[in-house]
């Protein structure tokens, strides 16, 4: 699943007219860079919810087939329902198997889709090292285990693969994500990995800028 549905209220003016997912680093729309590289990890079958602009996102890539993938589109109306309530939208797409999730408004050279979670647990993160504007992280990192706290905290990418029972019990709505992974966490039933791999978090129209530039 490609998470899609966000504002980028960081990004304008260039969101105004433009998803933040369709802006373009060195000539190629984000989400694009992230189709191509599921389908070459063997991913065949893509969801991605929208709100924003989302007629916009539907032209551009139509039904995924131009990419190696047959995209299912979940639109979420003029308010996003946030990561979790978007998760929790289309969880019927998943068929009750392990799935990955993965930010469209991101820029990485991680391999998609990420490792699936090992039997008896709920989520598999991959963490990065902290960027300059986010220097506190998120998350730390214990022999394989998330923590929620520790000496050393790490970034959370944005790309992860879940159990559909992390979602299941959520009522439909608005839910963030980071209520749901903190107790599963607590209960020891999250995983996670530290990737070296480039990532940036396109989060102003600066970085977006600058990441472009180093593509060119």
């Amino acid at each position: 699943m490609l998470l899609a549905a966000g504002r980028g209220e960081r990004m304008r003016p260039l969101t105004a007219t433009t998803p933040k997912p369709l802006l373009r680093v060195g000539g190629k729309p984000l989400i694009v860079r992230h189709l191509e590289s599921l389908a070459r990890g063997g991913v065949t079958h893509v969801a991605i919810n929208t709100s924003w602009l989302a007629g916009e996102l539907h032209r551009a890539l139509g039904d995924g087939r131009a990419f190696g993938v047959e995209i299912a589109w979940f639109d979420e109306g003029p308010e996003p329902l946030e990561t979790a309530g978007g998760i929790r939208n289309a969880l019927g797409f998943f068929a009750g198997e392990p799935f990955a999730v993965v930010n469209a408004d991101v820029y990485t050279e991680l391999p998609l889709p990420p490792p699936v979670p090992a039997p008896g647990l709920l989520a598999h993160l991959v963490l990065v090292p902290n960027p300059p504007q986010h220097p506190r992280g998120d998350f730390a990192l214990e022999c394989g285990e998330l923590r929620l706290d520790g000496a050393r905290r790490y970034t959370f990418s944005g790309i992860a693969s879940y159990h559909p029972a992390l979602f299941a019990p959520l009522a439909p709505g608005r839910r963030p994500l980071r209520p749901e992974l903190a107790r599963a966490a607590h209960a020891g039933l999250v995983s996670a990995e530290l990737h070296g791999a480039r990532w940036v978090d396109v989060g102003t129209p600066e970085r977006l800028a600058a990441l472009d530039a180093s593509l060119a």
